[in-house]
């Protein structure tokens, strides 16, 4: 006999408009920082920590919430986690923000669409999750498509495995995390924000900050702080009011998006080998999503 259904597993109108928003916006965000490409990406990413500080900082004040924050920031187990998922997602904003500037963002989309692969794979092998036949074939597609991209390239696309790793192992530190989603954040950006200082404040020593030097760099880079942050939390607040496999199929919204504008709108090749593993990735997707709604259904 099935359980009755709780509000947790359904999806709301409310967390569908929040997610398919935040993924949107996602899949903007190339256009935003291909406007950004003259300046180097170790300072674009120093500005989105910045700017993340107090955006995250009011919707806290406003949630209430600052007492969670103030507790993680006492608990040095909480605050070395913090460490670890604040270092892997500036090292996967970084990877982005250099693949956008340097006609890459076909790496990009790559990346993200082979993350929740990824993501099935490490559950098996460090958490010991039994992956199912369909799950199997879905990654052994992604790993052809990656070899036929590496084979046509003669090396491998690395700033897709870079992106694919770097938000992989963070999705899975970020689980670890003892605090909401809205407070992680706040907790990954305020761990941030002393090294980010103190490379701003060498660049400006050095006469190398973007900073200041006109209007348009100026308010671009102030303006980091709101696509880096409010993407972020609408997606956490979202999540929250759908299924696992609701969030799961939505997630190609950015992907997609990010490859239409590589190709369309960047004009970035996309020759025999891309025409060969974008479908072998599309076909694993497909096979994955597929795979997840039958264990949903099941479990239900």
């Amino acid at each position: 006999m099935k359980t009755p259904r709780t509000v947790q597993n359904q999806d709301t109108p409310q967390g569908l408009a929040f997610a398919v928003t935040a993924y949107v916006l996602w899949g903007f965000l190339p256009l935003y920082m291909k406007a950004l490409a003259h300046i180097p990406a170790p300072e674009v990413v120093v500005h989105r920590v910045l700017w993340s500080v107090p955006v995250a900082g009011v919707l806290l004040i406003v949630l209430g919430r600052t007492r969670d924050l103030a507790t993680a920031l006492r608990s040095p187990r909480t605050l070395a986690m913090g460490c670890v998922t604040a270092a892997l997602i500036s090292v996967n904003w970084g990877i982005y923000v250099w693949a956008i500037a340097v006609d890459r963002a076909l790496d990009a989309a790559l990346g993200y669409y082979i993350n929740p692969l990824f993501s099935i794979f490490l559950g098996a092998v460090l958490l010991g999750e039994r992956l199912t036949r369909a799950q199997m074939a879905a990654i052994a597609l992604a790993i052809g498509a990656v070899a036929v991209l590496t084979f046509e390239a003669g090396s491998l696309p690395w700033p897709a495995i870079a992106l694919m790793f770097s938000w992989g192992f963070y999705a899975l530190a970020k689980k670890q995390l003892p605090i909401g989603p809205n407070q992680g954040f706040m907790l990954e950006v305020l761990i941030l924000t002393g090294p980010a200082l103190v490379y701003l404040a060498w660049l400006v020593a050095n006469g190398q900050s973007h900073f200041g030097g006109s209007v348009f760099d100026t308010w671009m880079l102030v303006g980091c702080g709101l696509v880096t942050a409010v993407p972020l939390i609408i997606y956490a607040n979202g999540a929250k009011l759908l299924r696992l496999s609701t969030v799961g199929i939505l997630q190609y919204i950015a992907p997609t998006m990010i490859f239409l504008t590589a190709v369309f709108v960047f004009g970035e090749p996309f020759g025999g080998a891309q025409a060969i593993a974008f479908p072998m990735i599309w076909a694993a997707l497909v096979i994955y999503s597929w795979s997840m709604v039958k264990q949903v259904r099941r479990a239900t």
